[in-house]
């Protein structure tokens, strides 16, 4: 027996997304790019790239606040949530893009960064849920056959 989407458990993304982990991954990222971008002789690559991360993160933050706004209206609207996406991800890849050309060619090093963080927020917020949900499926004495309606 399977359980309708409206009784199904609602993970939040609060519940998985951390700011600070995120943080501090970027930060050993950008360490790591830095680095590596040094051996070549390109220092300033990895400085972007970091720069490219930080605008992800930022991006981040921005979406969780704006959801928790939303949706703590009386009558949230996809809309709004919509239209508020689609400027932060035109002003975010205006930024990116205009420090890419401005900076070339060590400013490509932030759309980079901007491609990596996604991968990385990715990951890092499905994971537990996936994790969450193995455990669930795993633990004794939970039957999804029966129900107690």
């Amino acid at each position: 027996m399977t359980t309708p989407a409206q009784d199904a458990p609602l993970v939040l993304p609060s519940v998985v997304f951390r700011p600070v982990r995120l943080l501090l991954i970027c930060l050993a990222l950008t360490a790591v790019a830095t680095a590596a971008a040094a051996q070549l002789g390109h220092v300033a690559f990895g400085l972007f790239f970091g720069l490219g991360l930080a605008l992800g993160l930022l991006n981040a933050v921005l979406v969780r606040r704006a959801a928790l706004a939303i949706t703590a209206q009386d009558h949230p609207l996809k809309k709004k949530m919509a239209l508020n996406s689609a400027s932060r991800l035109l002003v975010i890849t205006v930024i990116g893009l205009a420090i890419a050309f401005y900076f070339q060619p060590t400013g490509l090093g932030v759309l980079f960064g901007l491609a990596l963080f996604q991968a990385v927020l990715v990951l890092t917020t499905t994971l537990p849920v996936v994790k969450k949900l193995r455990t669930q499926a795993t633990e004794p004495g939970v039957d999804e056959g029966t129900a107690d309606d």
